[in-house]
């Protein structure tokens, strides 16, 4: 299964998903999705619950149902139940909820957005900036996020030409952001108090355009010297960590004061009085 993992928004509830390029399917975290419906304080016991008894009664949904690698609460990648929109329209009908009809509406909804989006990749960044303005960003600071996403993504398109793996990249971030900021990732989110939360999506507009040009200014270096293997993509990865951490120094020198934040999303982001309502 060739998968991309992502996160979609219910009523600003979280829920998990997969994309399946091979099948062109969406899969969904069966767990979120009883969060979701339920409000339960344990949705893990009551899917484990609902899982046994459906099983016992011989539902076919249940037995066909996959188990994939996600992110969990923690940080780490565990295994997890996932359905498709086709089973979970099924597993819902089990699950007494007010909130069912508009969730399967919300998954019809998702479906269509990606075949959509298939077709015109600018629908995925509409999406993108409609999910941040649902969540209280600034206009301003999901400019600069869009931006960084496109950013990154041309960086990881040359390291892959550079012949680095998908597995080394989290590596090769850690020296960019370490060269400029001082940090580690995992420094970086210790600092601003973070678990399984984006780090970009936590940055202040000046961490996000630094760190923006140093992925960047990565991405021109390894034009520029074409490295082969993950010691050589190192090398140009601190050399173009190194032009941001020079910015964020001459600007900590004329600020007196650093620039490297414990501020987090949830510290400046919109009240929910102030953030955009979903259309009916």
């Amino acid at each position: 299964m060739t998968k991309k993992e992502s996160l979609k928004l219910f009523e600003d509830r979280k829920v998990r998903t997969v994309w399946d390029d091979e099948q062109e399917k969406w899969y969904f975290a069966i767990v979120d999705v009883v969060a979701v419906l339920t409000d339960s304080s344990n949705p893990q016991t009551y899917w484990r619950v609902l899982k046994k008894r459906l099983l016992s009664e011989g539902n076919e949904t249940v037995t066909n149902c996959n188990g994939l690698k996600m992110q969990a609460a923690d940080g780490k990648m565990r295994m997890t139940d996932v359905a498709d929109t086709e089973q979970l329209f099924r597993l819902i009908q089990s699950i007494p909820s007010p909130k069912a009809e508009p969730f399967k509406q919300w998954m019809a909804r998702v479906a269509s957005d990606r075949v959509d989006q298939l077709q015109d990749p600018e629908l995925s960044i509409d999406q993108a900036i409609m999910d941040y303005k649902r969540l209280g960003y600034s206009d301003n600071w999901i400019n600069q996020r869009i931006k960084s996403i496109e950013v990154r993504k041309e960086l990881t398109d040359e390291w892959q030409r550079s012949g680095v793996s998908g597995p080394q990249y989290a590596s090769l971030t850690d020296i960019i952001t370490k060269e400029w900021s001082g940090r580690t990732t995992k420094e970086y989110k210790n600092m601003k108090g973070l678990k399984k939360e984006n780090l970009r999506d936590n940055m202040t507009n000046v961490e996000l355009a630094l760190n923006t040009l140093a992925e960047a200014s990565t991405t021109e270096i390894s034009k520029d010297r074409n490295p082969k293997g993950f010691n050589q993509n190192a090398a140009v990865a601190q050399s173009g960590g190194s032009v941001a951490k020079a910015a964020r120094q001459q600007l900590e020198s004329q600020l007196g004061r650093s620039v490297i934040s414990s501020t987090k999303a949830k510290d400046y982001l919109l009240p929910d009085s102030e953030k955009p309502k979903d259309e009916e």
